[in-house]
């Protein structure tokens, strides 16, 4: 028997609509939340590859009785001892100074004479101010973090200042033991209140 046009009609309204199939959708998101995952892994190992440590400078002992001198040249920083001569060489960098590694250097010596307060820091002419505040700092403390604060630990505050002895061009630093004498020394108190002006 032939079915009527109107019964085929409602046939049709009465049909269930499609079903939306998930297995398809879920290998999808599997598939997408694996290549997330591989990529951020990849993207932090090359973060961890950047930041790696520089290479450290070989720690020279200082020998006993140290009498500290941070020599400031155009080209670096010169950590030596007033009687055995030079005991780390710091080379200036496309930023500036390595002041890095003058404090980590600095931190080292103080590890070994935990009682030294004193230090010198002897100049060349026409050395900026803002250089000679950077060193001072540098040679006075170092920040170390205490939870969520950064502190200051004391390396040597006890800082005299004087003129650094002279070098002949494209020649290593003269060692510290034959320098002429160091101007008159200015204490840190001065030293530090110059140093606060700048800040």
């Amino acid at each position: 028997m032939r079915r009527s046009y109107q019964n085929r009609k409602l046939e049709r309204h009465a049909r269930k609509p499609a079903e939306l199939l998930l297995v398809p959708m879920i290998d999808i998101f599997t598939v997408l939340v694996t290549f997330l995952l591989m990529t951020a892994v990849f993207s932090r190992t090359v973060i961890l590859q950047l930041n790696l440590p520089a290479s450290q400078t070989e720690f020279r002992e200082p020998p006993p009785g140290l009498q500290l001198e941070v020599i400031v040249r155009k080209d670096l920083l010169d950590v030596s001892d007033r009687n055995s001569g030079t005991l780390a060489q710091f080379p200036s960098k496309a930023s500036g100074y390595d002041y890095d590694g003058l404090t980590e250097y600095l931190k080292r010596v103080k590890a070994k004479f935990p009682e030294k307060t004193d230090a010198t820091i002897l100049l060349e002419p026409d050395t900026p101010y803002d250089t000679l505040v950077q060193v001072m700092d540098r040679v006075r403390v170092f920040e170390v973090g205490q939870g969520m604060a950064t502190v200051q630990a004391e390396l040597f505050p006890d800082i005299s200042i004087g003129d650094a002895p002279a070098t002949a061009p494209g020649a290593a630093a003269t060692p510290v033991a034959n320098a002429a004498p160091a101007a008159s020394p200015v204490r840190t108190a001065a030293a530090a209140a110059g140093a606060g002006v700048h800040r």
